[in-house]
């Protein structure tokens, strides 16, 4: 039986460890916005290509902002969409947890 020398850790560990912690933050993050977008657009009735021209974007840069894959948007893109969408964008710099301190050092 193999031993794992992430046994006991937690997940953000595992990730730090791994070198991939702020690749999966910045993925989540990417996707909660996508969703966020894509309920508010489906709570008022708001097509793609309605919301887009809005915008005044392509949709296909709209298609990429509302992507889970896709994490190459703008805070700018992203401002339009909670703007046309009567939100706002609320971004804020907070400290990192101990363990991700250590990791930085």
């Amino acid at each position: 039986m193999s031993t794992s020398k992430h046994v006991g850790h937690s997940f953000d560990q595992f990730l730090l460890a791994d070198g991939i912690y702020e690749e999966v933050q910045l993925k989540a993050l990417k996707k909660t916005i996508a969703h966020q977008l894509k309920d508010l657009m489906q709570k008022q009735k708001i097509k793609k290509s309605d919301l887009a021209n809005k915008m005044g974007t392509s949709r296909s840069s709209l298609d990429r902002l509302l992507s889970d894959e896709s994490s190459n948007v703008t805070l700018n893109t992203i401002n339009k969409a909670a703007r046309v969408l009567g939100k706002k964008v609320d971004i804020s710099i907070v400290d990192l947890p101990p363990q991700e301190q250590n990791a930085q050092q």
